[in-house]
């Protein structure tokens, strides 16, 4: 049986393509478990942590001079978590449960200790002689740790294991070796609920962690490395890899879980379709254009709309990344920047925030417009034949439908609201024009010039709008040599150019503007 693209759980190598991660792995056991450090993996939801811990487990059982021990603290519920008593026995139950298929007489010992351990006193004797009783150097690995960071009792479990390390390393006491905690939070900066006085303070039992400097995303020649193993099974395909390669990198920005994903709709629902089963740059725009169609759904993306719907802040702070006039600078110690950096939402391009990757991006920008038309906020329109011209939209009358509906609906609302919100509203007009057949997405601008460059694409062809606030000729003649510029890195001769213009006397019209064999349709509203 042949093995598949995997987009859920652990990838195993005799079930699934997987991208050749030894490097990545080799240097997370020789520059941090060798070392003996206590770190975290983390990572937003699907983003290879699994797979990454099960692929470090392999390396360190190999070895003869360590003991790995490893569990998860998935779906353990939160009695668990009641009291010092009943943490450190459970702790040594999981244990004991996780070990018993590979080592009998290793999880007997975990089993026995579990019913002499009282609290975290006899926890850490026993974990003192554990480590001293054994010949190799032993490493916990906890996987899904950060389900039960909220809880104090943990927090205080991380902290012993604090206080031991650093005995440890002035000789005054046995622990484990190294110690690796995996999940989406970080423990150092996790916001726990204190028992004493119940007000929320910042903890920081695991202030000893060394920082995983190791970057778990799959840069484009590493999903190279993925293709050449679905190669060696699938003979009769030819695939421009190199390309390939780059063009799912662009879309996905090496998010693990979204470039299996869009290598399995290539694999499962593009190909399958067709005779030809080579893989081709038109493949990878078709899988983008199915991952984010709004009637799409993932437990990714489930998860990040939840997020996001769930936390105004947040909201509202990847909603002004998306939309709004100023860029937010990457300051990770802003409690709305780590925030949407642990969720995998953002990254740090240059010192701002961006949306991690244009398939977020899209999907993100069609839940906020969803939200917007539910909301009855802006006018909606509907589309019509007049819209669209052999088989293709026709932009320049869109854009002049747009000028006069904005004239008629919203010329005399309030400045700071359109100066604010203009821009989506131009968004939520063009969405259902475009929906079905074509997508929309926001791409970068360099600095604060208040200008936002649009990507369309219909029917295969790509368009280029720049919207952009009136800020006077100057400005006017830099955005038309700023969009002429962008449009030469797409290969288009011409681009558009929508204009919220908020003077008193302005007027509201359209013009063509020719710049080196260029032409800018362009229309101020």
């Amino acid at each position: 049986m042949k093995r598949k693209f995997n987009e859920t759980g652990l990838c195993v190598q005799n079930k699934h393509y997987m991208v050749d991660m030894n490097e990545t792995v080799m240097e997370i056991f020789e520059g941090f478990i060798e070392h003996g450090e206590y770190f975290s993996i983390l990572g937003g939801r699907q983003f290879g942590k699994t797979t990454t811990i099960d692929l470090l487990s392999k390396i360190i059982r190999k070895r003869n001079d360590y003991l790995l021990i490893e569990t998860s603290f998935e779906g353990i519920g939160d009695n668990i978590f009641d009291n010092e008593k009943t943490f450190s026995k459970g702790f040594l139950k999981i244990l004991y449960y996780d070990t018993e298929l590979l080592d009998k007489e290793l999880a007997e010992e975990f089993n026995n200790a579990s019913e002499q351990v009282e609290d975290f006193k006899s926890l850490s004797k026993f974990i003192s002689d554990f480590a001293k009783s054994k010949q190799a150097k032993v490493v916990l690995i906890v996987d899904e740790v950060d389900k039960s960071s909220n809880s104090q009792i943990f927090l205080h479990f991380l902290g012993m294991l604090r206080d031991k390390y650093l005995s440890r390393n002035k000789k005054r006491d046995f622990t484990f070796h190294s110690v690796v905690l995996a999940g989406v939070h970080d423990i150092k900066t996790i916001k726990a609920q204190s028992l004493s006085n119940k007000t929320t303070s910042l903890n920081s039992p695991w202030n000893i962690a060394a920082e995983l400097n190791v970057d778990l995303s799959f840069k484009a020649y590493k999903i190279e490395t993925m293709l050449n193993d679905f190669l060696t099974e699938n003979t009769n395909v030819d695939i421009a890899k190199k390309e390939i390669s780059e063009k799912l990198f662009y879309y996905t920005n090496g998010y693990p879980y979204l470039v299996s994903k869009m290598c399995k709709i290539i694999h499962e629902d593009i190909i399958k379709k067709r005779e030809d089963k080579n893989w081709y740059l038109k493949d990878v725009e078709t899988a983008f254009k199915i991952i984010t169609y709004a009637g799409y759904t993932t437990t990714l993306f489930d998860s990040n709309a939840k997020n996001l719907q769930n936390n105004k802040s947040l909201y509202r702070f990847i909603y002004e990344i998306l939309f709004g006039n100023r860029e937010k600078s990457f300051v990770i110690n802003d409690q709305l920047v780590y925030l949407s950096k642990t969720y995998g939402l953002i990254k740090n391009e240059n010192g701002k925030c961006k949306i991690h990757n244009p398939i977020f991006n899209q999907r993100i920008y069609d839940l906020i417009l969803s939200i917007i038309d539910n909301s009855g906020n802006f006018k909606t329109i509907y589309p019509h034949d007049e819209y669209y011209k052999n088989r293709d939209i026709d932009l320049e009358y869109i854009l002049l439908r747009f000028q006069n509906f904005f004239k008629e609906n919203y010329s005399h609302t309030d400045k700071k609201f359109i100066e604010r919100e203009g821009r989506l509203i131009f968004l939520s007009y063009l969405q259902p024009i475009i929906n079905g057949k074509g997508y929309v997405f926001k791409e970068p601008t360099v600095g604060n010039e208040r200008r936002m460059d649009l990507v369309v694409t219909y029917n295969e062809k790509i368009y280029i709008i720049e919207l952009k606030i009136w800020r006077g000729e100057k400005y006017h003649q830099k955005g038309i040599t700023q969009l002429s510029e962008y449009m030469d890195t797409c290969s288009l001769k011409k681009g558009y150019l929508l204009i919220f213009n908020f003077n008193k006397n302005k007027e509201f019209k359209n013009e063509i503007i020719k710049i080196n064999n260029k032409e800018i349709f362009a229309v101020f509203t």
